[in-house]
């Protein structure tokens, strides 16, 4: 499926800065208020629905033979003409 990417940003982080990011948007989803992204001129407000598919996948990349890359990425997904309601895959524990 094609994508267009509307906003994108990437840069190295602390283990602290990156919580508070992530804590910030844990907010927003826990009262329902707007996701709001913004990187110098580019900017992008999100309004996930009550009930978005929220998926989370680990994976290691890299070369043949030298795949030393890890990441783990968290993705919130839903269809803007939808309902909001979702099915998913079992119950997520992040220990």
């Amino acid at each position: 499926m094609p994508e267009e990417v509307l906003f994108k940003s990437e840069s190295g982080q602390s283990r602290a800065e990156i919580a508070s990011y992530l804590r910030k948007v844990a907010d927003n989803l826990d009262s329902g208020n707007a996701i709001n992204l913004k990187a110098g001129s580019e900017s992008l407000t999100l309004n996930p629905p009550a009930r978005p598919t929220f998926e989370v996948k680990a994976e290691r990349e890299g070369p043949a033979g030298n795949m030393t890359e890890l990441s783990v990425e968290f993705e919130l997904e839903w269809d803007e003409n939808a309902s909001g309601e979702s099915s998913g895959s079992g119950q997520l524990e992040i220990e």
